[in-house]
């Protein structure tokens, strides 16, 4: 815990997506009262540090979002500002703020010791869920064509300024010392509960306290499952709000229960590979001579091999209609057990 008597801290956590960060942020949200005993507070919710991680970048269209989009980041700002001793903001769309959208974040704090928390893996083994999570979004581009575009622009969810730690790294330490950069590795070998009590080490938390969750959080899609996704998303015009991606096809399509779950592991085509591991070098380097807090072994950082996983072009058209027939099999028994509650709602005798 923070000495109170001296200047509070900003933590703020800013990713990488697909390093545990939903499993933080639900033990995070599960306790914000103990949190609170402890001297670090959580203010807002989770989608109030959603919107002003898209309030901070600037992105267009946030006042058509759902609930109050009214300067969300000031809000966080003056909740904080309240309490007496550090706080927390954790969202994984930070990590592509430019370096004027980061010196504005740190004007902004001041009145605190900046800390900035990235849980982070290699580049080439994080790659293909970051692709998966984006076809469960509606993305349609094949795994060796994304991210959808090449340039870095900070309102980019999902492009590579979202995710390249190396490139990540380098804006946020134009602002912030290196040394207030705790980068917490994240392997998936490691022991359950690991990667929370690296971070609670990191924000001054004491886990016992808080008991860690099921680190299972987020749905895996196999090789065959998420290609068949990417080519439903074709057709699926009409959902074009993040509110109707996230919700019918993420959520209800992709996370609901009806597609078959066979965890089939992905790679990527050679020369995306190529890309992948020159980025993931540059990441070694930086992590290793740039004078950054690395939590754990910077065995994490390097790239597995990939050998022995399929490319989604390797799927056979009778693989996926084996799929597609047991989706439609489950969405049928769904729509009928929905239309017998509806029945016995209209007709309760």
């Amino acid at each position: 815990m923070n000495d109170q008597a001296t200047t509070p801290r900003a933590f703020l956590h800013i990713g990488l997506p697909k390093t545990g960060t939903t499993y933080l942020q639900s033990i995070l949200w599960g306790h914000p009262e103990e949190l609170r005993d402890q001297g670090l507070l959580l203010p807002g919710n989770h989608r109030r540090h959603l919107l002003a991680s898209l309030d901070v970048r600037e992105v267009a269209g946030l006042s058509l979002r759902p609930g109050n989009t009214e300067h969300p980041w000031q809000d966080l700002l003056d909740e904080a500002s309240a309490w007496p001793g550090d706080f927390l903001v954790t969202h994984e769309f930070f990590a592509s703020a430019s370096p004027a959208q980061v010196r504005r974040m740190v004007d902004d704090l001041a009145a605190y010791d900046v800390h900035v928390v990235i849980t982070a893996r290699s580049v080439a083994n994080l790659f293909p869920s970051r692709w998966q999570e984006w076809v469960k979004n509606g993305g349609r581009k094949s795994i060796d064509d994304y991210p959808p575009r090449d340039e870095y622009r900070p309102q980019d969810n999902w492009g590579w300024g979202s995710f390249d730690l190396a490139d990540v790294l380098t804006r946020w330490s134009q602002v912030i010392d290196p040394s207030r950069i705790h980068v917490i590795a994240v392997d998936r070998t490691d022991e359950p509960g690991l990667l929370w009590e690296r971070f609670a080490s990191v924000v001054g938390v004491d886990t016992s306290a808080i008991d860690h969750i099921d680190e299972s959080v987020n749905t895996t899609l196999g090789v065959v499952e998420v290609e068949l996704l990417r080519r439903i998303n074709r057709h699926l015009s009409e959902f074009r709000s993040p509110g109707d991606r996230g919700h019918w096809i993420r959520r209800e399509l992709a996370e609901g229960g009806w597609m078959p779950r066979r965890r089939a592991p992905i790679r990527v085509g050679p020369a995306k590979r190529a890309d992948l591991l020159a980025r993931s070098e540059r990441a070694l380097e930086l992590l290793s001579d740039g004078g950054y807090d690395v939590v754990g072994s910077l065995h994490a950082f390097r790239p597995r091999d990939d050998s022995s996983r399929r490319h989604p072009d390797d799927v056979t058209s009778e693989e996926m209609l084996g799929s597609a027939t047991r989706l439609v099999a489950e969405m049928l028994s769904e729509i009928r057990r929905l239309a017998r509650e509806n029945e016995k709602l209209r007709n309760p005798r």
